[in-house]
């Protein structure tokens, strides 16, 4: 009973900050214009909880009054690529506005029931160069360091997941969670790092286990207004994502997924960012509530070259403590 308290608490302050931030119109006006900073450059936006892949969300809910928590890094090259005027018949230079950048993502889950769990992410940037919007505008570079938009919702089990061992599954096992998010706007939005405006987040998520395969899929939003850099629009988004894995190792000590994602947007002129990564994964104590995972990957060029916001590889290196 004094843990949902505690918890209770966490989210009623998260949700003040969530609403106190909405309420600041003078910075989603900043965020208007032809060279706006108001965009998150890194669509990688892990969940809480359980996870079998990076970027697809997971079936699985903490249990019932326990805690989970876990750290999420990712390295990105170049999410944001700048095209510059130049004089004479040439197309003009290309700019690194964001070049390299190591962000981290601090995750917090609580399981209410079996079937219902409370998330919370704190993004940070560790550390990034890039010139910014310096050349176009000749004000400052960016900083090292940044702040990112925090991220609360829920997630409930429509179809509970047996959590069982891979070996002893040979007729298989479904899964199917809905979640539900919001993103509140603190993170620095003259750094790439924040939008001017919340974010909403509904996604519905399936895995299933057969043996030692297993496969997972999401799909989803990410509905906010329209920003605009150079000749790219970022806005509300379908979020799309489709994984597949095979355990080497029996009781997951040991697994190597694929997965790939993409985030069409609604607005014109269309842009889809989409990455690809291969992960090698291993939940070695705790019957898999402790797990690591490290994988690489990236970008898919689907109109023949990266949009921006698609880095053009990354790595990622996460540790979760989800007890299931």
């Amino acid at each position: 009973m004094r843990a949902r308290i505690v918890v209770l608490a966490c989210f009623g302050v998260t949700a003040i900050a969530l609403f106190a931030a909405l309420a600041r119109p003078a910075r989603a006006a900043g965020c208007s214009g032809p060279l706006s900073t108001c965009i998150n450059d890194d669509t990688l936006w892990p969940h809480a909880g359980p996870a079998h892949f990076v970027a697809v969300g997971s079936a699985e809910t903490i249990s019932s009054d326990h805690i989970g928590f876990g750290l999420v890094t990712s390295y990105l090259s170049r999410p944001i690529v700048l095209q510059l005027a130049s004089p004479g018949p040439h197309q003009g230079s290309a700019d690194n506005a964001v070049d390299d950048q190591v962000n981290g993502t601090f995750l917090w889950s609580y399981g209410f029931t079996s079937r219902l769990e409370v998330d919370l992410a704190l993004p940070l940037t560790f550390g990034q160069s890039g010139t910014g919007l310096a050349p176009v505008t000749g004000g400052a570079g960016l900083k090292d360091t940044a702040v990112r938009d925090m991220r609360f919702g829920f997630a409930y089990a429509i179809v509970a997941h047996t959590h069982v061992a891979p070996d002893t599954s040979p007729l298989g096992s479904l899964g199917i969670v809905a979640r539900f998010e919001m993103s509140a706007p603190t993170g620095d939005e003259d750094q790439f790092a924040g939008e001017g405006w919340g974010v909403w987040l509904p996604s519905i998520a399936g895995d299933y286990r057969s043996g030692p395969w297993f496969a997972g899929a999401e799909v989803g939003g990410r509905l906010r207004p329209a920003a605009r850099l150079e000749d790219a629009r970022v806005g509300s988004e379908l979020v799309g994502a489709l994984g597949i894995g095979y355990d080497i190792l029996p009781r997951e000590l040991l697994a190597v997924t694929l997965e790939a994602w993409a985030l069409p947007t609604f607005v014109r002129p269309a842009v889809t960012p989409a990455e690809w990564q291969v992960s090698a994964r291993s939940a070695p104590v705790r019957s898999g509530d402790l797990a690591v995972q490290l994988g690489g990957g990236g970008g898919i060029p689907l109109d023949g070259s990266l949009p921006i916001t698609t880095p053009r590889f990354r790595f990622t290196l996460g540790l979760r403590w989800a007890p299931r």
